[in-house]
């Protein structure tokens, strides 16, 4: 269980700081080769760009687990709690489609790619690893969405306010803390 947990809270961290990392060295190996052996690498720019494509996906649903996603916030300043959950579940629910969607999408251009046998000419990979990032990505997205929904959901049906940039992480922490509270009182540690 603690795995799972652990997976939860830091898959797209983890997947993003080794696609950073390795985009970062490999562009910064091409740099170095170039302009101070001046002997280019073939492979480098064609594996940053894999990097980068994954990286943008995974990033997406990041930023959905993390609530970092651009949005006017305009409206919830005149709306009360109840429009506050109803805009968000919209804007959750619109979302989720699209990203269900792409996810279905980016696994047929994928399996088309793959039935091609096209493979990627620097690095020698199949193409349909590049191309797998977007379904990934967005089927992670969906996960996130998900989560979102229903932590918003039951945040409004306990009769709390929408906090606009709640992260999910956080948002299982301050659901935790309460817990603690209750058995400091009574003297249970």
């Amino acid at each position: 269980m603690k795995i799972i947990k652990w997976l939860d809270n830091n898959i797209e961290r983890v997947i993003l700081l080794i696609l950073l990392v390795v985009m970062t060295v490999v562009t910064v190996l091409q740099v170095f080769m170039r302009y101070v052996m001046e002997n280019s690498l073939t492979w480098s720019e064609e594996l940053a760009r894999f990097c980068f494509i994954w990286l943008v996906y995974i990033g997406i649903s990041y930023g959905v687990k993390r609530a970092k996603h651009v949005r006017v916030e305009a409206i919830f300043s005149i709306v009360k709690r109840r429009g506050k959950f109803i805009i968000n579940l919209i804007a959750n629910v619109l979302f989720l489609y699209f990203a269900i969607y792409a996810t279905y999408y980016g696994f047929t251009i994928m399996k088309t790619i793959q039935s091609t046998g096209q493979i990627a000419p620097s690095i020698g990979i199949p193409m349909s690893i590049m191309y797998l990032g977007m379904p990934i990505g967005m089927f992670l997205t969906t996960i996130r969405l998900v989560q979102r929904i229903i932590y918003e959901t039951k945040i409004f049906k306990d009769g709390k306010e929408i906090q606009d940039n709640t992260p999910l992480e956080s948002a299982q922490v301050v659901q935790q803390e309460p817990e603690l509270e209750t058995k400091k009182e009574v003297g249970i540690s």
